[in-house]
């Protein structure tokens, strides 16, 4: 049975060495890089199917590794590892590309999980999400609670669509502007929470304490299924 590649760029000697045993003793194959210009060679060689990446490297550091990476094309899955807490770090490497991060210092079994949910969401490519008691039929447009069809906005399908594709990933409100406005230039950050407001509504048991749409403090917002909560 093929094993899920993960590829640890980290220059932490000892931080490293518990990630892969970690990882290693999850059944996961294993490769590290100590330095950003090392953690790139490796990236092309090994074609992990996970990323996880440290900001602070020597040579190239965690932020122009992830906007080298895509700026390839590559869309292997990044969870970055920061000791950094402002909120700018965090929304700058969402915004590069980064799928999530986490912050040091973290639970291992929260890191395991983490990295679970994203090799799942890179696997398993699906037309229909369910999520508590509502069913999202992507192929059809509609969106079902208790077996009841729900009316959505165009642009609420959109958003819906957007956050289940992208389930237990940390979104930046540039993101989903990006992701689901597009180029339209009339759109700002009111208009994603205002429109998040009204998809609350229509989704969750109790829209003033959601439990799927959950807001990440000044960072933007998570969309999380019960298998992606952690």
């Amino acid at each position: 049975m093929k094993r899920d590649k993960i590829l640890i760029i980290e220059d932490d000697p000892t931080m490293q060495r518990v990630l892969k045993d970690n990882f290693e003793f999850s059944g996961y194959e294993v490769r590290t890089a100590s330095d950003g210009g090392q953690g790139i060679q490796t990236v092309f060689d090994f074609k992990p199917d996970l990323i996880l990446l440290d900001i602070m490297l020597p040579r190239i550091n965690g932020f122009d590794i992830c906007r080298r990476i895509r700026k390839e094309g590559l869309t292997t899955p990044v969870i970055m590892l920061t000791a950094k807490s402002q909120e700018s770090d965090i929304v700058l490497g969402l915004n590069l590309g980064a799928d999530d991060y986490v912050a040091k210092p973290f639970s291992i079994d929260v890191l395991l999980a983490r990295a679970s949910a994203c090799l799942r969401r890179r696997a398993q490519p699906v037309e229909v999400f369910e999520f508590g008691d509502c069913k999202l039929d992507t192929s059809s447009h509609k969106l079902f609670r208790c077996g009841t069809e729900v009316s959505l906005t165009p642009k609420e399908f959109r958003l819906l669509d957007f956050f289940a594709r992208n389930s237990g990933r940390a979104l930046t409100r540039e993101k989903i502007l990006n992701g689901v406005w597009g180029e339209d230039l009339m759109v700002t950050d009111r208009s994603v929470d205002r429109c998040i407001n009204t998809l609350r509504n229509k989704i969750e048991p109790d829209a003033e304490h959601p439990r799927f749409i959950k807001t990440i403090r000044d960072v933007g917002y998570r969309f999380e299924s019960e298998r992606d909560s952690v």
